[in-house]
């Protein structure tokens, strides 16, 4: 079982502190762009049969820059917040709703899993295109040198004159 899997009976009434660490490969995230464990520290509020999770997530991704074209790593650190109450107190349907919203998680009175939370908060944040850096120069068009390292020796483009 992932450490995202909260067991409720490990929780006790009232306020508590949890760190759950797993690797990406727990929340169907890609080993190949999610190398390392994904973790996350949460406050968790516990009333009865309603538990409020709040805190973040942290997790780094490796990327290939869209400009330069070098690999490098990101760090994700992203709030996650999470309310959950025991299923069957109100109608299938309201539950379902709820739930598609993204209002209220619904659990069983054993555990919570918050694979697919976490999992979200951490993608909502990668970047559609992703950069080493905010001013990275991208490579040169005739060449393909790295305009990162300065100048470099390019020949200029030939002149053509039309006949």
């Amino acid at each position: 079982m992932s450490a995202f899997v909260i067991d409720l009976a490990a929780l006790t009434q009232g306020h508590s502190r949890i760190e759950a660490r797993a690797p990406a490969t727990a929340l169907d995230l890609p080993v190949e762009i999610w190398p390392g464990d994904v973790e996350a520290l949460l406050d968790v509020e516990r009333s009865g049969d309603k538990v409020t999770l709040q805190g973040r997530v942290r997790a780094q991704a490796r990327f290939e820059c869209v400009r330069c074209l070098k690999s490098f790593d990101r760090t994700f650190d992203v709030p996650l917040t999470v309310f959950a109450d025991r299923a069957n107190r109100t109608k299938r349907a309201e539950e379902e709703l709820l739930e598609r919203d993204h209002e209220m998680r619904f659990h069983d009175g054993r555990k919570i899993d918050l694979r697919e939370e976490a999992r979200e908060a951490v993608l909502l944040e990668v970047p559609m295109a992703a950069r080493c850096s905010e001013d990275c120069q991208g490579l040169c068009p005739r060449c393909g040198a790295d305009l990162n390292q300065g100048p470099h020796d390019c020949p200029a483009p030939a002149l053509t004159r039309p006949e």
